[in-house]
């Protein structure tokens, strides 16, 4: 049985300056971290890849979480995809008083395409955090 989203997992190339802007730009918290030396058969398990070697932090964010991978071993391919990727292009995060939070996260390091746009029941617009990962703010206009 499916209960909902638990976490999405972003792909950074330093770990804390990356927890410092997810922690201040998005109010995360960290719920635990985790060290892994390329020696847990379990990690490679999971994961599908031999010789890990990563840093982990997992991140709570309103109802679901963030989880931010820092690996070392294997090294990592840049996978970074355009708005019109296949895969997981973006994420999309809650925001209320869109145009102002645009502002703060431009301050803190983020891009974004342009202005919100008012789509009538939504605003929305995109941008890149520090790291070059895609994502959303989305306003639901009642």
């Amino acid at each position: 049985m499916i209960h909902g989203l638990h976490h999405v997992a972003i792909g950074v190339t330093d770990l804390g300056a990356a927890l410092a802007f997810y922690t201040e730009a998005f109010g995360c918290t960290a719920v635990f971290r985790s060290h892994i030396d390329g020696d847990r058969a379990d990690a490679d398990s999971v994961i599908g890849i031999t010789g890990v070697a990563a840093d982990v932090v997992m991140l709570r964010l309103g109802d679901a979480h963030l989880e931010l991978w820092e690996y070392r071993s294997p090294a990592p391919e840049d996978r970074r995809s355009p708005a019109n990727g296949l895969g997981y292009p973006h994420i999309a995060v809650s925001v209320t008083e869109i145009e102002s939070e645009v502002t703060r996260l431009t301050d803190l390091g983020m891009s974004f395409v342009g202005p919100p746009v008012d789509m009538g029941p939504q605003k929305a617009v995109y941008g890149r955090d520090p790291f070059g990962n895609l994502i959303e703010l989305y306003e639901a206009v009642e």
